[in-house]
């Protein structure tokens, strides 16, 4: 039974954005905001028609979260482990190729603002919004009853959560989590960082493109802003010799020890800015046969986007110009404001800049675990091509 204080009322514009998919209603269009602590409350709309029940997080922009659109549904222990049973289902296949992938991806798999994330025997999990973190008890039990993990850790330090009322912090939540986990991923082991790493520990959303790359890479390989290796280890699976580029000495270090937990004696490292890097080896006439571009968000804003634009379009077209006849350029922007066709008009300004033939060879996105909705852009933000010089 839900009580007035529990209720939720929105505009018509609100309850259209549900109709049109998109799972959040902002604070504008709560007409009759629930007198309700953060947690699920039943929206209805202006004529007092119920249209599901959702997330309630009172401080934030993104007051309402769709969960259900059932109005009457149990938000209950056994509400919570359907839910997650099914995205977990959805990874099934992925088993047998990788021992870290992402079992939860927020609003991809109707479960908004929740990422949990698999490494080996344990789990790190991110609760991004004030509403789901009420739901934090019924998620842990359920996911300890479905995957059998040994610990889980609440990496909850995004800044996200500042804007929804909550603190940032990394806490303990279940057992026990090693400060280092070795996973493996289509062959290639490496050490993920579950307490201290980027994001829960490692970058699981381009693995399936690492091993596209270590599937096409020969020659001579660059792997630019390498951080700990991820991409070069896959590299220097098929390449006669691949180097490592980062500005961070410390990640170089990791990517180095990778590399010898793999016995790859082929992957050097070097400590350099790769926009400086690359003018430098074009001026001296330098030649690659593969390389990756995986740049960290130029873009971390709207109004960053001209700049950004600049940036990637510079590195790419050094990179265009690098290549040997024949060579390869993976490519890729993890910039969310940056659209696919802005990706693309990029790309073919570089070549244009570049003064050589290059060809797309393949476009590539998101994997399986990070699934992308149409009608809900936020969930996409990976964007990557396969470009081959002609010439």
């Amino acid at each position: 039974m839900h009580t007035p204080a529990s209720i939720a009322v929105v505009s018509a514009r609100g309850a259209q954005r549900w109709d049109a998919g998109h799972p959040w209603i902002f604070r504008s269009d709560v007409i009759q905001r629930p007198a309700a602590e953060p947690g699920t409350v039943q929206v209805r709309d202006p004529r007092g028609r119920p249209l599901g029940q959702a997330l309630w997080s009172p401080a934030s922009e993104i007051s309402l979260r769709l969960l259900d659109r059932d109005p009457g549904a149990e938000l209950d222990g056994e509400w919570w482990h359907s839910r997650l049973a099914a995205a977990i289902g959805r990874r099934a296949s992925l088993a047998g190729q990788a021992s870290a992938y992402r079992l939860v991806h927020g609003e991809g798999d109707g479960l908004p603002s929740l990422v949990v994330d698999r490494y080996d025997r344990w789990l790190v999990v991110q609760l991004m919004s004030a509403g789901l973190e009420a739901a934090r008890a019924p998620i842990v039990d359920a996911l300890r009853a479905l995957t059998g993990c040994e610990g889980i850790l609440a990496r909850n330090d995004a800044a996200v959560r500042t804007r929804e009322g909550l603190p940032r912090e990394t806490a303990l939540l279940h057992g026990a989590v090693p400060q280092e986990v070795e996973v493996e991923e289509h062959g290639v082991r490496y050490l993920a960082a579950p307490w201290t790493g980027q994001k829960t520990g490692a970058f699981l959303d381009q693995r399936e493109n690492r091993a596209l790359v270590g599937r096409v890479a020969r020659g001579r390989a660059l792997d630019c802003f390498s951080y700990h290796g991820s991409f070069a280890l896959h590299l220097a699976r098929g390449a006669d010799d691949v180097l490592a580029l980062d500005v961070s000495a410390h990640a170089l270090e990791r990517a180095h020890a990778n590399a010898a937990r793999n016995g790859y004696a082929n992957l050097r490292t070097r400590e350099a800015n790769a926009f400086d890097f690359l003018r430098e080896e074009e001026r001296a006439g330098a030649r690659y046969d593969t390389i990756v571009l995986d740049p960290p968000a130029f873009a971390k804003t709207r109004a960053a986007l001209p700049g950004a634009l600049r940036g990637y379009k510079d590195v790419n077209l050094r990179a265009m110009r690098l290549l040997g006849p024949g060579g390869l350029l993976f490519t890729a922007s993890c910039s969310y404001h940056l659209t696919k066709p802005l990706f693309l008009e990029m790309l073919e300004a570089a070549a244009a800049d570049s003064g050589r033939r290059v060809a797309l060879r393949e476009l590539r996105g998101q994997p399986l675990d990070h699934p992308e909705l149409l009608t809900v852009p936020e969930t996409g933000y990976i964007k990557g091509a396969l470009l081959e010089a002609m010439d």
